[in-house]
């Protein structure tokens, strides 16, 4: 690994949280890193800001529309990216000769097949865009060995797990600890949950997010996301892999060695931090955040996650036990059931209940091509829409 090479850098997602943080990292570290490409959803306006900021070679919108807007904008510029659109978009810009290195940031399901191809290619991986993991976790690790390339975490739960495995033996590990902030609704009780409207659902406590990841959160399906990820990441067995509610997000994740030893990593909650190291791996790059002051803090606790008033996260590792299409049939339901709890369709604890009752009517395949998991995708998405009604 060449780390004085100047990286050429993809970024899937850049109008999203993850993707405006690492925009913010390249800004100020332009001797290490050159943005190459850049794919974003509907968000045109933040879009061009990034376009005309960074000029990228090429650019990928979500659909033709937006592409055409973007072409209209930038017309009279001398910015000229290639344009364009839709998941073959995603996967040029994605997949490009030039490219060193991709951060995939695209929420949800979305993010599978440029990543996954990004892969085949032989890119660089820094993920942040768990459901791939989640839903073809043992194909893209395959293809990540097969093709010789690194899958660097950007989660700062398992880029936690990554920094504390860093000078250790694979083979000492005991097991990993992946620690959950609970959310908004960490001490409501089902009937006060019952109540829970998407405003409430969308003010997380300690971190500033996309509304999805914020709404994983907070009916715990994120860290049951997280659980599985692991397990591809890490190469682990699910029962190596537990979970504990730390209120305070000051220690991302721990992992306990075979001699008794727990190595953590401890940091104020932000992403610059994974973010980084996902990019510069194995050294560390300075940034502006203030220092964590433990003194300041005083207290650090730690608790059980309660499955049965955070059901999402017993159907996660549920989903992982059964194994083969059922963690994919899972990943779509949820997203089904988080959009229409955000568009009002249901209530808050009827998103467990739907993603239930979705898996309850499927009949698990083997996971053995890239379609097989579309294929899950798609009906769990198809047969959740029809439970929504």
């Amino acid at each position: 690994m060449d780390l004085k090479k100047r990286k050429n850098i993809t970024v899937l997602g850049s109008t999203g949280s993850i993707g405006v943080n690492a925009l913010n990292i390249i800004r100020h570290n332009p001797d290490r890193y050159s943005v190459y490409a850049l794919s974003a959803g509907k968000n045109v306006r933040l879009f061009m800001q990034q376009i005309r900021e960074f000029r990228p070679k090429a650019v990928a919108v979500l659909d033709r529309e937006s592409a055409a807007t973007l072409k209209k904008n930038l017309e009279n510029s001398d910015i000229k990216p290639e344009i364009l659109y839709g998941v073959d978009g995603f996967i040029h810009v994605a997949t490009m000769d030039g490219v060193d290195t991709v951060i995939s940031a695209i929420s949800g399901a979305a993010g599978l097949m440029p990543t996954f191809e990004a892969v085949k290619a032989g890119k660089e991986i820094a993920l942040a865009n768990k459901e791939t993991m989640v839903m073809a976790g043992s194909l893209v690790t395959a293809e990540a060995e097969k093709q010789h390339t690194s899958i660097i975490p950007v989660d700062s739960e398992h880029s936690a797990i990554f920094q504390s495995m860093q000078g250790h033996l694979r083979e000492d590990i005991e097991d990993v600890i992946l620690t959950a902030s609970g959310g908004p609704f960490r001490e409501m009780s089902i009937e006060q949950m019952h109540k829970v409207t998407a405003a409430d659902a969308l003010k997380h406590p300690n971190w500033n997010m996309g509304q999805k990841i914020t709404i994983d959160s907070a009916t715990m399906m994120n860290k049951g996301l997280e659980v599985i990820e692991a397990k591809w990441l890490f190469d682990l067995d699910t029962d190596q892999i537990s979970v504990l509610v730390h209120s305070q997000s000051i220690i991302h994740s721990m992992v306990r060695y075979r001699d008794g030893a727990v190595i953590a990593q401890l940091g104020v909650p932000d992403m610059t931090v994974p973010i980084s190291y996902a990019l510069s791996w194995p050294q560390r790059l300075k940034n502006d955040l203030p220092p964590l002051n433990l003194e300041q803090i005083g207290t650090l606790t730690f608790e059980k996650p309660d499955t049965k008033r955070f059901r999402c996260l017993a159907l996660a590792l549920e989903a992982i036990d059964i194994g083969q299409s059922m963690p994919a049939v899972m990943n779509g339901a949820n997203e089904i059931a988080v959009d229409a709890f955000l568009n009002g369709k249901i209530g808050f604890m009827d998103i467990p209940a739907l993603i239930e009752k979705t898996m309850e009517q499927h009949k698990t395949f083997a996971i053995d091509s890239i379609d097989a998991v579309l294929a899950a995708d798609k009906w769990a998405r198809e047969k959740a829409g029809e439970l929504v009604g």
